[in-house]
């Protein structure tokens, strides 16, 4: 096992180029599973759950073949519809193949899935979308079993008690080989959600609303394959923007997507930070003179991403004021707020709101990461630290973040690998 050894106060300065999303490239490699000609997806992040979501479909029985950037899948023959626990135990994604495999191969087993301890997150949701569209579903031992009808899912009308981005993900790929016209209500709007839409009309299936909190599909007999651009990673984008505005220098970042962060800048500029567009695909954090404290509060898109609350918590202890940051997506995402007062950071904790006083003034030491973002929000305080910090288990960042280290000093930060 590794941990992360970063030397605090250096500024960054110069370029950094954004990977595909992590969040939009697994559900596209649950989605080739729906067809039995090839799959070509670009523009994919390396990182950990990629690899062990190719494994995945490997192991269901499709092709795999990773190349650089890319992955082409080919799932042409018969598929066993199983996902064991060994593969799937790390990684809560691995749920998005149970729609895939319900619709392709009328019957789908798979574990109850593992994943970052940030709270509840149950797949229900999925489970009642599935029989809405005809499939028995059941549980026992730890696994999941969803079969079609004989002739195959039938369209319905799925109503989300709440937005649920891999629910509606799970249950759209699900509905474009079910008969008939499916309608799935109060969905998530996540570019990541429009990002699989796209990849799936491109393979042929007819949708229409994805984007919107109504989405209508109207099933197909089959879908072919495609070829397709993973969109850029936003949660990548915001962090690299708070390690520039913690860390001072100039970054630019560049082949992103400022529509899909517009939240995150939104509240960054509020807190003074200086951030500059000169195109679609292009951001330019400039030197940040002043730090001013400003609340925020996690909603699903167009909200504010709770994939940033743990990256923008550290940026606010560094803030002049108090900020009141609230979370209201998941009930468990204030693991790092320990960690982050390890460190020196001022922060109390009531229900689901933490109370961030700054300026504090952080010093290296030793921290434990819980989860992936909590992983990313130690490493930006560690960058404005005084002295070194270890950031221990590692693995965590690992999971979604494509070099990270790599792409930090490549502008200046100092970062090594140890070996535990």
């Amino acid at each position: 096992m590794q941990a992360m050894r970063i030397s605090g106060g250096r500024p960054l300065s110069g370029h950094i180029k954004i990977s595909g999303a992590k969040n939009a490239a697994l559900p596209a490699l649950a989605a080739s599973l729906l067809a039995r000609e090839p799959v070509l997806l670009r523009r994919m992040p390396n990182v950990v759950d990629i690899r062990t979501m190719a494994n995945l479909l490997a192991s269901i029985g499709a092709g795999v073949e990773a190349r650089p950037d890319s992955y082409l899948i080919q799932a042409a023959g018969d598929l066993d519809p199983v996902a064991p626990y060994e593969l799937v135990k790390t990684m809560r994604a691995s749920s998005l193949v149970l729609g895939p495999l319900a619709a392709r191969c009328g019957r789908a087993r798979v574990s109850l899935p593992g994943g970052c301890a940030i709270g509840s997150r149950p797949i229900d949701m999925h489970l009642d979308g599935l029989k809405t569209l005809g499939a028995t579903v059941r549980q026992d031992h730890g696994y999941i079993e969803a079969v079609a009808p004989s002739g195959g899912l039938i369209g319905g009308r799925i109503q989300f008690r709440r937005p649920t981005v891999t629910g509606t993900e799970d249950l759209l790929m699900a509905a474009t080989l079910a008969n008939g016209e499916s309608v799935l209500e109060n969905a998530a709007c996540e570019p990541e959600v429009v990002d699989l839409a796209d990849l799936l009309t491109k393979m042929g299936a007819r949708i229409d609303g994805a984007g919107t909190p109504t989405i209508r599909v109207d099933g197909v007999d089959e879908l072919t394959g495609a070829e397709h651009a993973i969109i850029p990673d936003r949660i990548e984008t915001g962090t690299y923007l708070i390690a520039g505005a913690l860390a001072g220098g100039e970054l630019s970042l560049e082949g992103t997507c400022r529509q899909h962060l517009e939240p995150v800048i939104a509240k960054m500029r509020q807190a003074g930070c200086l951030i500059e567009s000169p195109d679609d695909s292009t951001l330019v954090l400039r030197q940040t003179p002043q730090l001013l404290s400003v609340d925020v509060t996690t909603r699903e898109h167009p909200g504010f991403p709770t994939d940033m609350q743990a990256q923008f918590m550290a940026l606010m202890t560094q803030a002049e004021g108090t900020s009141n940051v609230v979370e209201t997506v998941f009930e468990n995402r204030f693991m790092h707020v320990l960690e982050l007062q390890r460190m020196g950071a001022d922060i109390t904790i009531g229900g689901n709101t933490a109370v961030v006083r700054g300026k504090a003034a952080l010093t290296g030491t030793d921290v434990m990461a819980s989860d992936l973002r909590a992983s990313a929000s130690l490493v930006l305080a560690a960058l404005a630290a005084n002295g070194t910090t270890t950031v221990h288990r590692i693995y965590h960042l690992q999971r979604g973040y494509d070099r990270l280290a790599e792409k930090l000093t490549g502008v200046g930060a100092s970062i090594e690998f140890i070996d535990e």
